[in-house]
């Protein structure tokens, strides 16, 4: 991992544990800023790049398992969990969530330098997909309401005519609009545009003419 694309935070009340975990991924190049609570992580600013969190459990001011649960409402960086008073349901109820591991202490070196890396490839994932989202959601704003109209009944497979019959307007001037659709959303296929109407949760338009295929 590139030094500075990525941040792994460390929030523990135990200042040992703080200073050893971050000692520890810092040997393996992971950057990590700590924190003695939940309340004190909050105050950090999270920069725009791909991130994790090791969360103990027990902490002063809330539970990790709820703060756990809080996060899953907010735009908070997978976690890695490690405590020192491990049970199956806890475990069983962290994963549930969504975390990367569970771990219990004492845990290997290994286990927690390789938990944190999965954790920073979800997020850049999961960045990724978002950036990729807002890309096609502002391509899809850039249409005008006639070719919003349009581009439902070309992922539905209607053939031009068809199409046309649909909003009342002539086969060519439907052509002119598809082509705008194609050309705005930067796709050169039916498929392309079909998987982009599934991103964005476009409805295939149900007609008299279900089960034509495109033209």
């Amino acid at each position: 991992m590139r030094d500075g694309d990525h941040v792994v935070f460390v929030v523990d009340d135990d200042p040992k544990v703080r200073e050893s975990v971050c000692d520890l991924l810092a040997s393996v190049d992971l950057k990590t800023v700590a924190a003695g609570s939940v309340g004190e992580y909050l105050t950090l600013p999270r920069p725009e790049i791909p991130g994790c969190i090791v969360l103990d459990i027990e902490l002063p001011d809330i539970n990790g398992l709820e703060f756990q649960a809080q996060a899953a409402k907010a735009d908070h960086p997978p976690v890695v969990f490690i405590t020192g008073h491990g049970d199956i349901p806890s475990s069983v109820s962290a994963m549930k969530r969504g975390a990367v591991d569970f771990l219990t202490k004492p845990f290997s070196a290994v286990e927690l330098i390789d938990a944190v890396r999965a954790g920073i490839e979800q997020d850049r994932q999961r960045r990724e997909e978002r950036d990729n989202l807002a890309d096609l959601q502002e391509r899809f704003n850039e249409l005008t309401p006639r070719e919003r109209q349009v581009f439902p009944l070309i992922v539905s497979g209607l053939l031009n005519k068809q199409g046309a019959a649909e909003l009342g307007i002539s086969e060519i001037t439907f052509q002119v609009h598809r082509g705008r659709v194609m050309q705005k959303m930067r796709v050169a296929s039916f498929a392309d545009l079909v998987r982009i109407a599934t991103k964005l949760d476009i409805p295939v338009t149900h007609s008299r003419y279900s089960g034509a295929h495109s033209k």
